[in-house]
């Protein structure tokens, strides 16, 4: 098995930490609309981490990744929220039986 190196931008890196984002700052770093992210919680895509209506949402900053991925998933494949946040939901299961099947072999 070959083993692939990820690498992230040094603008990202700060943001894989337990910052608690607001709605504006988490689509600010996510580089997506306000209204996109609202859009995406109301369809149950993306999760606040904490917060009832949208003014109080909270949202971990390690989401961002997510919202991207999902972002970019529509957009290359016009793909509807729903089958991208599954997809998304696909692909980081992936990603952690692959972490999980590393420790094991390591």
């Amino acid at each position: 098995m070959t083993r692939s190196t990820i690498t992230v931008p040094a603008d990202m890196v700060e943001l894989l930490d337990d910052a608690a984002l607001s709605l504006q700052d988490f689509a600010r770093c996510a580089r997506l609309a306000p209204e996109w992210v609202q859009t995406h919680v109301q369809a149950g895509v993306l999760q606040p981490a904490s917060g009832g209506g949208a003014t109080e949402w909270r949202f971990a900053s390690t989401t961002v990744v997510r919202a991207r991925r999902i972002a970019e998933l529509e957009h290359i494949y016009d793909a509807d929220p729903q089958l991208a946040g599954l997809t998304a939901d696909l692909m980081e299961e992936v990603a952690a039986l692959r972490r999980a099947m590393q420790r094991l072999a390591d």
